[in-house]
């Protein structure tokens, strides 16, 4: 799925988001798609960036109505949180020799999954590391640091390649590993359905711009609709 070159369903991609602004009390947006991350780049001004939302959690915030990108990174952190924190079978978490007190602290190994287990990494970070080193680490962020300096590109969300974070979630369901609340399952299922569906997004308060999925996923490349080639 993050790595799909099939085009993005337009018509499910609109009506899911539409649904999470009004989930947070707001009014659906327009939808601009374009063909590639760079012809996004001219539509983004005055969208906030990751700096520009956290001015709203600082004691002096800004006046006016938060963006709609922070309500939404807002609540998708609530979402994740509650995932984390559900009720999991031990094998989920369990490691095959308990780390040394100094290292407690220290980062997981990135080993490949058999040989992690073995050196006692737990599951969970197991299927973590399988998600997000091809799609995160091995596309998303190469792909968008060559879109300007980092903290400039306002935020955004990523679709398919928000399987980072929705397929480990899904995966540890389907495996019976952990039991989510129903709101939070049903939730999940949308981000699920939305990641089938959609590429990049950026929502604004009026205008949500969209991108439709690339044509060709290679190693450092990756083309586009209209023809553009972003490789690093």
């Amino acid at each position: 799925m993050g790595r799909s070159t099939g085009p993005a369903d337009r018509a499910t991609t609109e009506h899911l988001i539409a649904g999470i602004y009004r989930r947070l009390h707001r009014r659906a947006p327009a939808f601009r798609w374009v063909d590639s991350p760079r012809k996004a780049l001219p539509l983004l001004t005055g969208l906030p960036t990751h700096r520009d939302l956290q001015s709203w959690v600082l004691a002096r915030r800004p006046q006016g109505t938060p963006p709609i990108a922070g309500d939404i990174a807002t609540a998708l952190a609530r979402l994740r949180g509650a995932l984390d924190d559900a009720p999991a079978l031990p094998d989920l978490t369990a490691t095959v020799k308990k780390p040394e007190k100094e290292d407690r602290h220290k980062p997981w190994p990135v080993l490949p999954p058999e040989r992690a287990i073995e050196a006692g990494v737990p599951l969970r970070e197991v299927l973590r590391q399988s998600l997000h080193i091809p799609i995160a680490a091995g596309l998303t962020w190469p792909v968008r640091a060559t879109l300007g300096p980092q903290g400039t590109l306002p935020v955004c969300w990523y679709g398919q390649q928000d399987a980072t974070w929705i397929g480990l979630h899904d995966t540890i369901r389907k495996l019976g590993l952990a039991s989510y609340r129903p709101r939070d399952a049903e939730q999940l299922d949308e981000w699920s359905a939305l990641a089938r569906a959609a590429g990049w997004w950026w929502p604004g308060e009026d205008v949500c711009v969209l991108v439709d999925r690339p044509t060709a996923v290679g190693p450092r490349r990756v083309g586009y609709r209209d023809g553009t080639t972003i490789s690093w």
